[in-house]
């Protein structure tokens, strides 16, 4: 068993709650941060069972002495950095903050570990949306950076900043590329979970018709759980390295919509409306992961596609 600290930010969203459960289960002692500890219900947590074994506070990550605070009093190992809002579509209505949640809680942990001369390992949660669109190609480590959202665009400053302060001041300091990562922890603001309840909806009765904006657009989506994974192996690393992690397969949201209702015996064409209020000023038509580096160096690689996404979703009951 591992006998480390660890410092979740962002431990109560879908990703920071899987993570805290995984490293829970390989001896850590989970920390987290959350702006308000008291007054958040934490329901992911609770819901994976492990609300009651994670240590959480109230930090302000845009506050460098909050910060600075939290990472001198507990000295962690290990921090990922997990925070900030996490939707591509609300980033359009709300670009500042969303830019703003993404680079000052970075730029703060960066310093504090430098401020501290502290040999503890920084991950930070990077998004394939950095790339945009790439044109039925699979991107990898290597290719360029072309963000069509506010979102993206605040992802790639944050993983910009990390790969800066890693290599001019010695930070073991990286980042991590995911491709869409799905599970029963997405709000129904995400279009995957938004799919799924209506198609469960429409099965009983509840709800006549679903709309949808784009049905051609195609994403590499994986099972968060797996992912984790991921981020964990890229800090037992001897030096920091940046890794593109997804499937390697790409599926429109037709198919992802398809195979939904199919799980339900029903014909999705009869349901389905296209409407065209729900597009986006700037949309990624194709986006597709080349995650060979991680199999590679890592050994690690993605066990769930999209048709086990969806029947995960659907059967993942707490």
């Amino acid at each position: 068993m591992i006998d480390k600290k660890v410092l979740i930010c962002g431990i109560g969203g879908q990703d920071g709650s899987y993570l805290a459960k995984f490293l829970l289960e390989k001896g850590y002692e989970v920390w987290g941060t959350s702006r308000d500890a008291e007054g958040r219900k934490f329901g992911n947590l609770i819901s994976l069972g492990v609300f009651e074994k994670v240590h959480i506070l109230s930090v302000s990550l845009e506050d460098y002495h909050s910060v600075y605070s939290v990472v001198s009093n507990i000295k962690p190992d290990e921090i990922y950095y997990l925070a900030g809002q996490s939707s591509v579509g609300l980033s359009f209505d709300q670009p500042a903050e969303t830019i703003q949640s993404m680079t000052l809680g970075v730029i703060n942990f960066l310093n504090a570990i430098r401020a501290l001369e502290t040999s503890t390992k920084f991950y930070n949660a990077g998004s394939s949306e950095c790339f945009g669109d790439s044109v039925e190609l699979c991107s990898d480590e290597n290719t360029c950076f072309k963000p069509r959202s506010p979102y993206g665009i605040a992802k790639l400053a944050s993983h910009l900043l990390v790969k800066n302060y890693s290599e001019s001041y010695s930070i073991f300091a990286c980042t991590g590329v995911l491709f869409n990562h799905e599970s029963v922890f997405r709000p129904e603001r995400y279009v995957t979970q938004k799919i799924i309840q209506s198609v469960k909806r429409i099965a009983t009765g509840e709800q006549d018709q679903l709309e949808l904006g784009r049905l051609d657009i195609s994403r590499d989506w994986g099972w968060a759980p797996e992912y984790v994974e991921a981020m964990w192996l890229m800090l037992q690393r001897k030096d920091p390295e940046d890794y593109v992690i997804g499937t390697g397969k790409s599926h429109s949201l037709e198919e992802f919509v398809d195979e939904t209702f199919k799980l339900f015996n029903m014909d999705w064409q009869k349901y389905v409306i296209v409407n065209n209020d729900f597009k986006r000023p700037t949309d990624i038509v194709y986006s597709c992961a080349n995650p060979a580096k991680a199999k590679k160096e890592l050994g690690w690689e993605a066990k769930t596609q999209m048709k086990g996404v969806i029947k995960k979703m659907i059967e993942t009951d707490f």
